[in-house]
């Protein structure tokens, strides 16, 4: 397996994201493929990092790709961040991802962490997940 369905489960992976109904209610809609420049006002989340490793088998051809979304808000306290991770959580490992072309087998969490960034007036979460895609 390779690199071939990176994009198309970005895609999945940010529509999912911004058709859930909690998760749009929660973050604004704010909602970004790169982490937007400057100043942002209330909560947003942001797609991150990838690593991909081929672990195909005799199954046939896999991809396992761990990414990581972040959820930063300059609300007072983490409840506001962690109120947003959950609902991100339960967005991509509750339902299915579809992929014009592939599957994708599943979706897990796999870690957080949370942070005060800056001057500590802002509070960041970077959820790390793991999904196995295959070109079925």
């Amino acid at each position: 397996m390779s690199y071939l369905l990176a994009s198309a489960l970005q895609a999945a992976v940010f529509q999912a994201l911004s058709g859930d109904a909690t998760v749009a209610e929660l973050s604004g809609g704010a909602i970004y493929d790169a982490q937007p420049l400057g100043a942002t006002a209330g909560s947003y989340i942001s797609l991150g990092p990838e690593d991909v490793v081929d672990i195909s088998d005799r199954s046939g051809p896999i991809a396992r790709h761990d990414f990581t979304i972040s959820v930063v808000t300059d609300a007072a306290g983490f409840q506001a961040a962690k109120t947003l991770a959950e609902a991100v959580n339960a967005c991509l490992t509750q339902g299915a991802l579809t992929l014009p072309a592939g599957r994708v087998a599943g979706v897990w969490f796999r870690k957080a962490k949370a942070r005060r960034v800056g001057t500590n007036a802002t509070r960041r979460i970077d959820l790390t997940f793991r999904a196995l895609v295959s070109p079925e």
